[in-house]
């Protein structure tokens, strides 16, 4: 009974696994196929390996400037959230007091808001400001999109940390701020390596915004990249594809990378109170 209980949990796993493959697979059948074989006229298991789709792709949607520019405002915007949040989250935890609650609940109400709804306000402030075609504006945008929830999460996380951390830094000679940066965001690791994966993700294959307020072909991201494909050229399903398997890559490095160090910050970050 019971070796057949665990065959099928295993079974099931597996096949979920397959099942979440699925969409990757596809992503890659596509890129790797000829223009003139796709999923609409006749399937066949491997495709045709026509690596010249990477090339072309990369050449017609300028990948290269589009890399670039996403990777300016994702970590720029990722910085500033990690900077901003951290420092509210331990406010919030460590100085509990009405105004502070008062900030935390309209962050958590702001969350519930729709970037849809505020688009039309927002292009007119970015606008007003010089802010569209900016390396600077997107950054500022985005953050202001990822501090609420990333507050949430810092203050949430240092709730549970025992005052002893900052107290002995304090008794030590530090000051509540250099305490807080030496000593208290050591064992938050865990919790910003969560903020980099989630927000920079987010941030990364943000099109609904970037599609309003970066217009210019040298300012495109690589979601507005990729959709080139389907505007300027028609659906061109293998361009397309090859372009977003490339825009995905440094993303799954990324990801790779800061959950690396998201688990090795859970067991060397941990804390007995």
């Amino acid at each position: 009974m019971n070796l057949t209980r665990v065959f099928s949990k295993y079974a099931l796993v597996i096949v979920m696994a397959l099942l979440s493959l699925i969409p990757f697979y596809i992503l890659l059948y596509l890129a790797l196929n000829t223009p003139s074989r796709t999923l609409f006229n006749g399937f066949v298991l491997f495709p045709d390996f026509h690596f010249a789709n990477f090339s072309q792709a990369w050449k017609v949607s300028k990948m290269g400037a589009a890399i670039g520019n996403s990777l300016i405002i994702a970590i720029g915007g990722a910085l500033l959230i990690i900077l901003v949040s951290s420092c509210a989250g331990y406010a919030i935890a460590r100085y509990q007091n009405k105004f502070h609650a008062i900030v935390f609940h309209v962050l958590l109400i702001c969350m519930m808001i729709p970037a849809i709804i505020i688009t039309v306000p927002l292009y007119t402030l970015m606008k007003s400001i010089g802010g569209i075609n900016t390396h600077w504006a997107m950054i500022l945008l985005m953050a202001s999109n990822g501090i609420p929830f990333s507050v949430f999460l810092y203050a949430s996380f240092i709730k549970v940390l025992p005052r002893e951390i900052e107290e002995s830094a304090i008794i030590d000679g530090c000051t509540p701020f250099t305490a807080f940066w030496r000593v208290t965001f050591h064992f938050l690791r865990p919790v910003t390596a969560a903020v980099v994966i989630l927000q920079g993700l987010a941030i990364w294959n943000n099109y609904g915004q970037a599609v309003f307020f970066l217009t210019s072909q040298e300012m495109r991201t690589i979601p507005l990249a990729v959709s080139m494909f389907f505007q300027q050229y028609g659906a061109r399903w293998n361009l397309m594809a090859a372009a977003a398997v490339i825009g995905l890559a440094p993303a799954v490095i990324a990801f790779l990378i800061c959950q690396k160090y998201f688990v090795k910050g859970i067991t060397a970050g941990a804390v007995k109170g």
